[in-house]
């Protein structure tokens, strides 16, 4: 009988370290920190348009770039103007030009799609592009158009259906900025949040904020952050001309637009391709000797690498996001 208080006081102890906690509200768990981003930086085989394609290639792959994105047309040595890839051509045909690309050592990020999803045929191009980009390893896929004049719903109806097959494919339809009702970072946001499919996201466009709409982007990206998966990169000025121009020529503050995604979320895919659609230096002519736009590409590369590595010090210094 005289053991018993003790083994009593003994269950007590037990009950309140243990037993009772089963009843006692669970802290929330804390979420994940986020991770350093990693920026790919890219060059567009755009800036070389007025050159054949594969010596855009080798003038990319020259000047440094690990990273490509395939842009719209070429003027080749025969003087016609040609599709870096038909609308319309083979997944082969894809898988061949992106060996091309990693054979110089260029990993394809990115290509444009080519047709506004307003247009009457776009839901049969996107298709095709998304398998394309499927087939030459190529993770993003960059469209634009304008969602006025009843327009809005066929988007909707038309990347629901485009949704779904680009998860499969393991490829990301992005949306970027185009003046009128998707000339905002915060516009082409609210159609991907509406949406809501992780396939379909936004690729900001800085230079384009600037230019169409004549205010600082910052903000604007602010606003759309969570949707962003990738950028293309220009510049713009407006003193004292009126024009776009490659990072770091023109009035917009690189370091504000990187540093606001320097940071990815937790389990999110933390690669970011930064794709230079821009490169050109301001007041002065365009080049005519494709070693001068290598010489615009070195540099564009170049002033983008040394604010990335500013920002990413920056942020570990601080502890900030």
């Amino acid at each position: 009988m005289s053991s018993r208080p003790d083994l009593l006081r003994i269950d007590r102890r037990r009950l309140l370290a243990g037993g009772l906690g089963a009843f006692l509200p669970l802290k929330p768990a804390r979420a994940a920190d986020p991770v350093p981003t990693q920026f790919q930086v890219a060059c567009m085989t755009y800036v070389y348009r007025a050159f054949p394609l594969q010596r855009a290639l080798e003038g990319i792959a020259r000047s440094g770039y690990r990273y490509v994105a395939w842009g719209t047309e070429h003027l080749e040595t025969d003087g016609r103007k040609v599709p870096v890839l038909a609308k319309d051509a083979p997944a082969t045909e894809a898988k061949r030009l992106g060996d091309r690309c990693r054979d110089l050592g260029l990993q394809p990020l990115m290509m444009f799609s080519m047709v506004y999803p307003e247009h009457p045929d776009a839901l049969e191009v996107l298709k095709r592009r998304i398998e394309q980009a499927h087939a030459a390893g190529m993770p993003q896929v960059l469209t634009f158009g304008h969602t006025e004049n009843g327009a809005y719903p066929r988007w909707l109806e038309r990347f629901r259906v485009l949704a779904p097959l680009a998860r499969s494919a393991g490829v990301t339809l992005v949306i970027k900025q185009h003046g009128g009702e998707t000339g905002t970072g915060a516009a082409c946001a609210k159609f991907t949040r509406e949406l809501a499919d992780p396939a379909v996201k936004v690729c900001f466009d800085a230079g384009n904020v600037m230019d169409y709409l004549n205010v600082d982007p910052i903000p604007d990206l602010k606003s759309c952050v969570d949707e962003v998966r990738s950028f293309c990169i220009k510049d713009h000025r407006n003193f004292p001309k009126d024009e776009d121009c490659g990072p770091g020529f023109g009035e917009i503050d690189h370091y504000k637009l990187l540093h606001a995604v320097a940071r990815t979320p937790a389990g999110r895919d933390p690669k970011l391709p930064l794709c230079c659609e821009n490169i050109s230096a301001p007041l002065l002519p365009p080049a005519t000797r494709a070693e001068e736009v290598d010489a615009l590409a070195l540099r564009a590369r170049e002033f983008l690498e040394i604010a990335i590595r500013g920002v990413q010090l920056g942020i570990k210094g601080t502890g900030t996001s």
